[in-house]
């Protein structure tokens, strides 16, 4: 940096990807959370969070509704403090640098860490200007057409849209929309894409697809990915960082480790339990 996401499995049941653990694999980490914890006002979310992403993999970050998911992600670019009383204590190194030291322009790290939401929001405006967007913003001096239709083509959408990119992107389907949305992410050419539950609001042949090209996207970018949907964190992850609540509604990391290991032979009875449905 310059100134710098029907039955309820049981253990085994779930397929994984093969991968293994953390340790096993270098220390090729594009980014490590160490002691964060994160408030709104004084109210604190999540609590003494460690844990570290390797370049290209996939991060899956799954547990129980209001255990700071979405709030962990959201402080990796810093999109946390945008919400009125949000600040963080500890520190996120990105490739060894702090992202919250007073040198960085959280604009800038933000196209260099991507997020794609919950719910497609592309803008309203035709597909081709809506890849355009980052790039227009950010000072893109090379051939915008080539590099709408280079992001469309790894978000697997220019088939489909190649003949109409001057429609507008309101009318494209729900899938269609999340991964016109990923494709604007992936413009500018992010080291980090942060997804919050990419799949929540579509289908399941939309869901599919999505995940397909998340699995392709590993191949050039770091990926962490919120999900509630235990087969999707078991079939498109590397990792699984399992998060709960305490009793005073903080959320913790219980558990970091491969995703096989997870899904099949977790380290703590509380993981096991969350995974096999026990709680939810």
């Amino acid at each position: 940096m310059a100134t710098l996401n029907l039955r309820k499995p049981t253990l085994r049941s779930v397929e994984t990807r093969e991968s293994p653990p953390p340790e096993a694999r270098g220390a090729d980490y594009v980014m490590e959370i160490k002691n964060l914890n994160a408030y709104y006002g004084d109210l604190l979310a999540i609590k003494d969070i460690n844990l570290r992403m390797r370049r290209n993999s996939i991060t899956a970050v799954i547990g129980p509704s209001g255990c700071g998911k979405s709030t962990l992600v959201r402080c990796l670019n810093r999109m946390h403090e945008l919400v009125p009383g949000g600040r963080i204590e500890g520190s996120i190194l990105f490739n060894g640098e702090d992202i919250n030291a007073p040198n960085v322009d959280p604009v800038e790290l933000r196209s260099t860490i991507g997020m794609v939401f919950q719910k497609p929001n592309p803008f309203p405006k035709s597909i081709f200007d809506n890849v355009a967007f980052g790039l227009r913003i950010n000072g893109y001096r090379g051939d915008i057409a080539e590099a709408v239709e280079r992001s469309l083509r790894q978000a697997a959408l220019w088939d489909e849209v190649k003949d109409r990119l001057k429609r507008s992107a309101l009318a494209l389907s729900g899938g269609q929309q999340q991964r016109l949305c990923i494709a604007r992410a992936i413009a500018i050419e992010p080291e980090v894409i942060l997804m919050d539950e990419p799949c929540s609001a579509l289908d399941p042949i939309a869901t599919l697809a999505i995940e397909d090209l998340i699995r392709e996207l590993r191949k050039s970018y770091t990926i962490a990915i919120v999900t509630h949907n235990m087969q999707q964190a078991a079939r498109v992850s590397d990792e699984t960082a399992f998060l709960m609540v305490d009793e005073d509604r903080a959320g913790f990391l219980v558990e970091f480790d491969s995703t096989e290991r997870i899904f099949t032979n977790p380290s703590h009875q509380q993981t096991e339990a969350y995974i096999t449905g026990r709680f939810s």
